[in-house]
């Protein structure tokens, strides 16, 4: 497999050097596979459908060919997911994909542990340390962290925005011993993300350490992300007809978008035939890419903070891949876009439980009211001419080309639940009236000491951190 630059599509490289590399440091553009092959109809349409590790190894087989023999691959997957993608459903055309079985409960243990393997495989036959530097609004920090602990070879250096995430992921954050530790920065996530950026178009820098990226910038992370919509769309298709008496019905992904990793990781299943009719992207107040789907016009802003702080995110990275792959006219033929505001979750966490019983967290919140306004009548508002006003919470005005099977009643919803609910208790305990149980895996991180340093939101300060601190 080839891979290209989203700023220069003449670079052509090789996996190996796209996942040391984290982002082509010559442009400061994301490496992206130059075609996305399909799996076989065969593979697709079994009933009941491959396991997940089936999925994975069959999707990833193509993009490491001739670099990770099967063999390799299949010992990677195995060790990275010991740990189930459920589909639950929620009523007869709503189903929730639960991401939070990974030690950190959180949807990034999915990419970051295959990331991890990956680059602790590659990285045997190179000199020195490689470093790993990667900004979080919430939740891939600590799963990176997670997964590159004590890995021989790899070092991990995390940028935090200091008192804008939950009190529960700060503490996976800022606990990290050994080979990982964290910064937190006095700043936005944006700010994290720039100091990160900044330090791999830094020449000087990069002469003198190896680095590369954990979070949906580095391509290893987004590619592992795919499984889990081909797997869960295929659960979805062989289940719906008992489910709902639906047919072959139009599966619709539900993705809590912030830096738009997730969803085009989404976009990678879908060209390779997972059988997914389209998209929504599910945004908090940080709504720069319903913005740009409405008007037509990009416009990076700085964040905002939210409820649902893991989308706390103006100015997405992954748009540049998303423009990549697809016009602006294809993005609205494959998307609809939804926004609420902080009132709008709070609202919806209570509306998912007091109506289905199950307790969602604020981010799958956003893709629960999405899905249900869609499913109520709101494509049918946006057909009929009632457009609304982008400017406040809702539906943006696109009709994507999946539309007229919402309205027919021939679709079904699959709403990705990418965090444990209780990773932000107070805010559900406030919708619901009741804390949501904390898993083990999160209790005992809670009596651990913090160990993260304060960092000012300034990158001559970050690079001489990192020429302090850093092992050559």
């Amino acid at each position: 497999m080839i891979y290209t630059d989203t700023r220069n599509n003449k670079v052509k490289a090789s996996f190996r050097t796209a996942v040391l590399n984290g982002m082509n440091s010559e442009t400061g553009g994301l490496y992206i596979p130059t075609i996305f092959p399909k799996l076989d109809s065969s593979f697709i349409n079994k009933n009941p459908e491959p396991t997940f590790r089936d999925v994975a190894f069959n999707m990833a087989k193509p993009y490491v060919e001739g670099e990770i023999p099967d063999e390799d691959l299949m010992d990677i997957i195995q060790d990275a997911y010991p740990f189930p993608a459920k589909t639950v459903p929620l009523d007869k055309t709503a189903y929730v994909l639960e991401l939070f079985h990974g030690p950190t409960c959180a949807f990034k243990d999915f990419g970051a542990r295959f990331m991890a393997r990956v680059m602790s495989y590659f990285n045997r036959t190179e000199n020195g340390t490689l470093h790993i530097l990667v900004a979080t609004s919430g939740d891939t920090g600590s799963a990176v962290g997670s997964a590159f602990h004590n890995v021989p070879g790899l070092d991990v250096t995390i940028l935090y925005p200091e008192g804008k995430i939950s009190k529960i992921q700060e503490k996976q954050l800022s606990t990290f011993t050994g080979n990982v530790r964290a910064l937190k920065v006095k700043g936005t996530f944006d700010d994290c993300q720039k100091l990160v950026k900044t330090a791999f178009t830094d020449a000087e820098l990069r002469k003198e350490f190896r680095l590369s990226s954990a979070n949906s910038i580095n391509i290893s992370r987004l590619l592992p992300q795919s499984f889990y919509y081909m797997y869960s769309s295929l659960v979805v298709r062989n289940r719906a007809p008992l489910d709902n008496k639906m047919d072959n019905p139009a599966i619709i992904c539900v993705v809590p978008s912030g830096n738009f990793g997730n969803l085009t990781s989404g976009l990678i299943a879908k060209e390779m035939g997972a059988p997914i009719a389209g998209f929504v992207a599910a945004t908090n107040t940080n709504k720069t890419i319903p913005d740009w789907i409405a008007t037509g016009e990009y416009n990076a802003r700085p964040s905002v903070e939210t409820y649902a702080n893991a989308m706390d995110v103006g100015a997405p990275s992954n748009y540049e891949r998303i423009k990549a792959m697809y016009s602006l006219e294809d993005v609205r033929r494959i998307f609809g876009s939804y926004w609420l505001d902080n009132d709008g979750i709070k609202a919806a966490i209570a509306d998912c439980n007091s109506r289905t019983g199950y307790t969602i967290d604020p981010h799958g919140s956003i893709g629960w009211k999405a899905w249900d306004d869609i499913r109520n009548g709101g494509f049918a508002k946006l057909k009929s001419g009632i457009k609304g006003d982008i400017s406040k919470p809702g539906l943006t005005p696109n009709l994507p080309e999946w539309a007229d099977q919402v309205i027919n009643n021939n679709a079904v919803g699959i709403i990705l639940e990418t965090a444990h609910p209780a990773k932000f208790g107070s805010i559900v305990q406030d919708a619901t009236g009741r804390e949501p149980p904390i898993p083990e895996a999160l209790q005992a991180v809670m009596a651990l000491p913090d160990m993260a340093t304060p960092m000012e939101n300034d990158y001559e300060t970050f690079k001489a951190w990192l020429k302090a601190n850093l092992a050559k």
